[in-house]
């Protein structure tokens, strides 16, 4: 595969975390191939702050404990600065009511911004943003 920069969405670390989720052996088998690959991994604070929350509603505080001491240190962060969450917010505004979130569009200048075009995830909004989903 040799893909330089890999952006991971909520979506796939909730399908890595959860057993139940439809997701979770093909999240699990392209996680797995993505280290042993050597993979550069990032993803944003606003993807970790919806994860973690997520995590801790569906599944308790020892699943979101466990994602944040074991997953976390193998992704690097993108953190948001004031113009980058603008400029989101600009886009969400222009997506309107297409079921986009703003946490979607932070992501999406985010990987604008780094020039990241692969993103593991099952969110199909990626896809409509031009970006390769790895599934």
């Amino acid at each position: 595969m040799a893909i330089k920069n890999i952006f991971i969405d909520t979506s796939a670390f909730y399908a890595l975390m959860d057993r139940s989720d439809t997701h979770h052996e093909k999240a699990k088998n392209l996680w797995i191939f993505l280290l042993d690959e050597e993979s550069h991994l990032l993803t944003t604070n606003y993807i970790i702050i919806e994860t973690l929350a997520l995590l801790q509603s569906r599944l308790g505080f020892e699943a979101a404990n466990l994602f944040a001491r074991d997953i976390l240190e193998l992704v690097d962060f993108i953190w948001i600065d004031k113009p980058r969450q603008n400029l989101a917010y600009e886009l969400w505004l222009s997506l309107g009511r297409r079921k986009v979130s703003l946490v979607d569009c932070v992501s999406f200048t985010a990987m604008r911004h780094h020039k990241i075009e692969h993103i593991f995830g099952f969110d199909r909004h990626f896809e409509k943003q031009g970006y390769k989903i790895l599934v």
